[in-house]
């Protein structure tokens, strides 16, 4: 390797090369750093017995309380972590530590090497933000998840969130230096985007595809993209409905609704697969309850795929109206998708600019390597 490029200790504790976690984000963001920023050593996943001892608390605290105690952001678990990750420490000379979605790894992590945390939210915003987990933890879980996040915050040298809506929560939940904290929005998780001839010369479907990409029904919005189905068929207006990463309910069953349960990104088949679905539906249908960011939506972009969402968390960060896609509130029903859809798709200028832009947009800072461009350019600064 280089000796003049940087050495990066990349630190998370799960495995950061493994596509299935977080989405790809840690893989696809490790991959950046090593093509653009130097050289990347993977200091995860950490193996450390502390991690089922608050797994059990939180199972107990569920049998006991009928609350979650966020094993993720335990005290003991971080003390645990700094043990295993200072020893690893020495076995490089490292010029910096990237640390993402990693506030528990470092904050007893005593170092003199520069960190940078980056994460998609914070333990304040998750809080309120994802009621089925977050809302529902005792008192104490609360505490140390706040403590973790705030110290994390601190103890770091630069701080980087893809959406306004998370940087601007460090700053005033966490009172972070506002010096350290940057906005970059993060990139899609593929290994290749096809060239933009293919999407120049894309044609719209003889029936509407709309595309369901998520592995919560509820909290992706499965119900209203179901009812938008419903109501595009009472308009008259044929669509086919995919629904890709889970099974909804039984009662939600319609002729023109296909469901496929799982695709796995390690499968190069199946990878390959979820490219066709990108490539072949017209719109990602995808009316989210609660979204930090949203990477399927630069995902959906690379493959001149319009987005239809809702304007909630960090979602206004990546989706522009009327330029990568369109937000609507977070009270629309199916009939306001159904109206929007329609409208759009009738409208061959409109539907075929929106594509052409949303694969610009794409190119333009919805990619990895935007993305680590730019971080360079921060890291540089401080190391």
């Amino acid at each position: 390797m280089d000796e003049n490029r940087l050495k990066i200790a990349f630190l998370t504790a799960t495995n950061p090369r493994d596509k299935k976690s977080r989405s790809g984000t840690l893989y696809y963001m490790g991959q950046a750093l090593q093509k653009h920023c130097g050289d990347v050593y993977y200091l995860g996943p950490l193996d450390t017995k502390m991690e089922n001892l608050t797994k059990w608390f939180n199972d107990i605290s569920i049998k006991l309380f009928k609350k979650n105690y966020s094993y993720e952001h335990s005290i003991l678990l971080s003390r645990s972590y700094a043990r295993i990750i200072k020893h690893k420490l020495r076995e490089e000379s490292f010029d910096l530590i990237f640390a993402p979605v990693a506030s528990t790894e470092i904050v007893f992590l005593n170092t003199e090497i520069p960190i940078v945390y980056t994460s998609d939210s914070t333990f304040a915003l998750n809080s309120d933000y994802y009621p089925d987990y977050f809302s529902k933890q005792i008192v104490l879980s609360k505490m140390e998840g706040d403590y973790i996040e705030k110290s994390a915050i601190r103890k770091a040298d630069l701080i980087l969130y893809p959406s306004s809506w998370a940087a601007h929560s460090a700053i005033k939940d966490y009172k972070s230096d506002k010096s350290k904290v940057y906005i970059i929005p993060f990139g899609a998780n593929i290994d290749e985007s096809p060239s933009k001839k293919i999407i120049m010369d894309k044609k719209k479907s003889g029936n509407c595809k709309l595309l369901f990409l998520g592995v919560d029904w509820k909290r992706k919005g499965g119900e209203i993209a179901f009812e938008t189905l419903l109501e595009l068929e009472t308009m008259g207006f044929i669509a086919e409905l995919t629904v890709c990463g889970c099974i909804p309910p039984k009662k939600c069953v319609h002729d023109r609704m296909t469901v496929i349960p799982f695709l796995d990104k390690n499968d190069k088949v199946q990878s390959k697969e979820l490219n066709n679905l990108f490539l072949k539906s017209d719109f990602l249908l995808l009316p989210t309850r609660s979204e930090a960011y949203g990477v399927v939506f630069c995902e959906a972009n690379a493959f001149g795929l319009p987005v239809i969402t809702t304007d909630t968390g960090g979602v206004s960060s990546v989706i522009e109206s009327g330029k990568n896609g369109f937000m609507l509130p977070i009270n629309a029903k199916g009939i306001d998708y159904a109206k929007l859809i329609k409208d759009i798709y009738q409208d061959d200028e409109k539907y075929y600019g929106l594509v052409l832009s949303s694969r610009e947009t794409f190119e333009e800072k919805l990619n990895w390597d935007s993305w680590a461009k730019t971080v360079c350019k921060l890291i540089n600064r401080i190391v």
